[in-house]
């Protein structure tokens, strides 16, 4: 979201909180700043949701607020090229040329660009590449603040990439206490689903690769990543893993253990808000907040994660599990994995990873030019993993050494060794490792691409 933002954000948040909404909404739309129409347009995406500009508006937001789904468009463009916007000698605008997809066309008699719907992702690399603001993705935060007010049960599901990203010195379970403290009923590491999958995807590796001549392109956990291969290098989608992403692993066994439970994902990255709304996976995520989403709400309501005591849980989740936030963290995992149940395989897994849309096409290159000597990749999105996503708070170089310190500080090193980990896939029916590869018995982590 762009800074010019933030204030209008603020203000929205707090008169929601604080029941004043409509009030405040009206004194918004009386802004010089902006034309009505597109002020409204900026409202509607700042509140998550789409309303059209005329009729009782307030009526009809307020109304789109409580009935949210995750089933509407996510990423738009809220108004016209300014002059500013210049186009470069390959012909096209920063946004333009920022998109993996080549989603966003220009009108040739007028010179705006315009989001072609068929082609978009909602991956958001617009957002951030456009530096007046011309596009916007869809603000989850009021809501996020109606859900906590109307439901009893609401679990916050927390990226790997999270550590570190609220201050070096706060830990999780002290983020645990601020999510409580915002009407949370409890928070939970994604990394622990990281962790169920691994060993998915080890059976996966053991059962489809035989030689080096073979190959495996794991799924996990970028959207970003299966939307290239879905849209670009379409002849390798026969080699991508079966499997969700962590994500959609710990909302489906969330809500497979908890009646009555809503959960939302908080992460750094604008994709996933896109892969909540994919046709297979809607209802599994209710809410995705971003990292910079999540400062806003804490700024607003004044929680300060540094200042609050620790709610204290269990150990439950394994070191792989928690570097999948970097760059060849799920590689790494997946590898150790392999070497801990198929010993006889651990030479034969050559693996290979890239971050960044620049280098995922260019490994994804190579793999259809045949001229690569692995047989498991994968891709990130973004440079340096998900540590580098477009709403992080901090430098990648910085959530990077975060990731790093905290996973390997786990007790538990492979996902494997988790007791508890082993427990719950029991709860879920998979009575021992094996089981994974029954279609039946996993469709929990299954999906078809």
């Amino acid at each position: 979201m762009h800074k010019k933002y933030n204030d209008i954000l603020t203000k929205l948040i707090s008169s929601y909180y604080n029941n004043t909404f409509d009030e405040e909404i009206n004194n918004i739309i009386k802004s010089e700043e902006y034309s009505e129409e597109e002020i409204k347009s900026i409202i509607s995406s700042l509140c998550g949701v789409s309303v059209k500009s005329d009729g009782d508006y307030i009526y009809n937001l307020k109304k789109a607020i409580t009935d949210y789904s995750v089933k509407n468009k996510l990423v738009e463009k809220i108004s016209k090229c300014s002059s500013s916007c210049h186009t470069g000698n390959d012909g096209k605008t920063a946004c333009q040329r920022s998109c993996p997809f080549d989603a966003i066309l220009k009108d040739p008699i007028s010179s705006n660009t315009y989001i072609n719907t068929d082609l978009c992702t909602d991956c958001g690399v617009c957002v951030t590449t456009c530096h007046d603001g011309r596009y916007l993705d869809k603000i989850e935060l009021i809501p996020l603040l109606d859900l906590l007010k109307n439901n009893t049960k609401v679990i916050a599901a927390v990226a790997p990439a999270i550590i570190g990203q609220f201050g070096d010195t706060i830990t999780m379970d002290q983020l645990r206490t601020a999510f409580i403290k915002m009407g949370f009923t409890d928070m939970i590491e994604v990394a622990f689903a990281a962790d169920m999958l691994t060993i998915k995807e080890a059976f996966e590796f053991n059962h489809h690769v035989k030689s080096t001549d073979d190959l495996l392109i794991t799924s996990c956990c970028c959207p970003m990543w299966i939307g290239m291969i879905k849209g670009v290098y379409n002849d390798l989608v026969k080699h991508v893993t079966p499997s969700v992403s962590p994500m959609i692993a710990a909302a489906r066994v969330i809500k497979t253990l908890n009646e009555d439970v809503k959960v939302v994902f908080i992460g750094p990255c604008i994709a996933k808000k896109a892969e909540a709304r994919e046709k297979d996976l809607i209802g599994d995520v209710d809410l995705v907040l971003t990292f910079e989403e999540l400062q806003g709400l804490f700024n607003t309501l004044n929680i300060k994660p540094a200042s609050l005591p620790e709610t204290i849980s269990g150990e439950y989740t394994s070191r792989g599990g928690r570097i999948y936030a970097r760059a060849n963290g799920v590689t790494t995992a997946i590898s150790e994995a392999v070497s801990e149940l198929f010993p006889e395989k651990s030479n034969l897994f050559i693996g290979k990873n890239a971050s960044g849309v620049k280098e995922c096409k260019a490994l994804l290159n190579e793999v259809i030019g045949s001229s690569c000597d692995y047989n498991f990749i994968e891709g990130m999105g973004c440079v340096g993993g998900c540590v580098g996503g477009p709403k992080r708070i901090i430098a990648v170089e910085e959530g990077t050494k975060s990731v790093t310190d905290f996973a390997y500080s786990s007790p538990i090193k492979i996902a494997t060794h988790s007791d508890i980990l082993v427990d719950l896939f029991k709860r879920l029916g998979i009575e021992n490792f094996e089981d994974l590869l029954d279609a039946e018995k996993t469709k929990i982590f299954h999906r078809t691409f």
